[in-house]
């Protein structure tokens, strides 16, 4: 039988439930992958082996409590674990020790999850690479001189490179897309709102949700069924208002696993779904900044479109109008939400990095009006954005508009140029933040040095099932978790 990393997490799960593992089993060979490859990779800032396995031999002296129970995992290092060192990527917050838990790691240990450490991410979150000072470096698995994209850069790293089956991540404007797509593994934006943490509700313009990261798309739906918070008869245990309703539980990943939705009616249900397609290279963007879509990020749009096609969905051009107030109204908001970093003295703001810095003074000079008019803008924006789907079930973009960034690629000392350059580098993503949709990124195409390039899928909202179904079947085609980084 293969070792237990070349194993899926549906397969270990089912193990696990079997009694053919233990937690404290698989915790133990895990923790191994990591000690083994981590220095290299930089997808741990902090690893807490003695907890781990603490944590493992207590779910495995108790019945099965969670649907995720006896599975490893690494918390983001944005979320506070009681009890474990938190830097957030930033030297202003070493040595800082929370007393209590963030929900959505509550939520992951309810599920039963081993949380193995940490996961390394940039400072607070804002930039879409891996790069913080604080250390470390989270390097790309496909080749380690290039970045892994962020914030969730080290769950991408750790997945990719077989230290983790899964990771959960945030993505306020692609930090779970951008790096899953730069290191070659799938990556879920849901809809804001469906998940009861990390909902997009508790920040201004409702841009941050969390998400999953995975290798298959079967594993990606089951870290999703993990991260809904249920009541005993399986049904969702919050009430925030969806335009769509939450999927019962196994739906997720029953979609994925099958490539069709259950229900009654409409597009995509029954076996052998079919959906209407629309392809775009379409951005918010476009005429904001200088958006140029790369020959491999065409040839990652030409291979995921082939595929669909050949599966015989009804696929066609699509696209927006252009959207001028866009880019002004996304910097204003993006720069407000940062002014609330509570960081108030000098000193500690003189030692965040200089994007950090910018965005947070920047956004403390916003005046209440300007904020206001952005937010109207951008509401104005998700409706119009909604309202051009017209017919189309799923619309498919190119995942990043350029190959995987070397390490250093970012103006470290010009934010303003920085802020530009995350923009081009992925211009898909944010908007769909701002609209609140879902969204999945799925590898389809490896460059001629062997980067992995993939496409993006966007749903309509509460559409999750729809885009796990496709991507199921993208899967089946493309067959990418047969693709192995060379640091495997």
């Amino acid at each position: 039988m293969d070792a237990l990393h070349e194993q899926t997490a549906v397969e270990l799960r089912d193990r696990l439930r079997a009694g053919e593992l233990t937690p404290a089993e698989v915790t133990d060979h895990f923790l191994g992958r990591v000690e083994a490859r981590n220095a290299d990779l930089g997808a741990f800032c902090l690893v807490t082996p003695d907890a781990a396995r603490e944590r493992a031999d207590r779910l495995g002296a108790a019945t099965p409590p969670g649907v995720l129970w006896g599975l490893p995992s690494g918390d983001k290092d944005l979320w506070s674990r009681a009890g474990v060192p938190t830097s957030f990527g930033s030297r202003a917050m070493v040595g800082f020790v929370p007393e209590v838990s963030d929900d959505v790691v509550a939520d992951l240990d309810d599920a039963g999850l081993v949380s193995l450490g940490r996961t390394t991410a940039p400072e607070l979150g804002f930039p879409a690479y891996t790069e913080p000072l604080v250390g470390p470096v989270a390097r790309n698995p496909w080749d380690t001189s290039r970045g892994a994209g962020g914030s969730s850069g080290g769950a991408a790293v750790a997945v990719a490179a077989g230290l983790l089956p899964f990771a959960p991540g945030s993505d306020g404007g692609g930090s779970v897309r951008i790096p899953a797509a730069a290191c070659g593994v799938v990556g879920l934006k849901p809809s804001r709102g469906l998940l009861p943490t990390g909902s997009g509700q508790e920040a201004p313009g409702g841009l941050v949700v969390n998400g999953p990261l995975a290798r298959t798309t079967a594993d990606t739906a089951l870290l999703l069924e993990g991260m809904l918070r249920r009541r005993p008869d399986g049904t969702a245990a919050h009430r925030y208002t969806l335009r769509a309703p939450v999927a019962p539980a196994g739906a997720y990943l029953a979609a994925a696993q099958r490539g069709e939705v259950a229900g009654a009616g409409g597009p995509g249900a029954g076996a052998g779904a079919r959906f209407r397609v629309g392809v775009t290279t379409w951005s918010a963007w476009d005429g904001y900044y200088d958006v140029e879509v790369s020959p491999e990020a065409h040839a990652a749009l030409d291979a995921g479109v082939r595929a669909l096609t050949g599966l015989g969905h009804e696929v066609e051009p699509h696209s927006w109008d252009p959207a001028p107030g866009y880019g002004d109204a996304f910097r204003t908001l993006w720069m407000a939400g940062a002014s609330a970093v509570p960081v108030d003295d000098d000193a500690t703001l003189d030692r965040l990095e200089p994007l950090t810095a910018w965005l947070i003074r920047r956004g403390r000079q916003v005046p209440a009006r300007e904020l206001v008019e952005a937010l109207r803008t951008l509401v104005a924006f998700e409706r119009w954005l909604i309202a051009g789907f017209g017919d189309l079930d799923v619309v498919v973009t190119p995942a990043l508009a350029m190959t995987p960034r070397p390490l250093g690629w970012f103006d470290a000392d010009d934010p303003d140029r920085n802020f530009a350059q995350q923009c081009r580098y992925t211009p898909f993503t944010s908007w769909l933040n701002v609209a609140g949709l879902p969204a999945i990124t799925v590898p389809t195409h490896r460059t001629a040095d062997g980067l992995p390039m993939g496409v993006q899928i966007i749903g309509r909202p509460g559409g999750e099932e729809t885009l796990l179904a496709v991507a199921g079947q993208l899967e089946d085609v493309l067959r990418w978790p047969e693709h192995r980084p060379p640091v495997w």
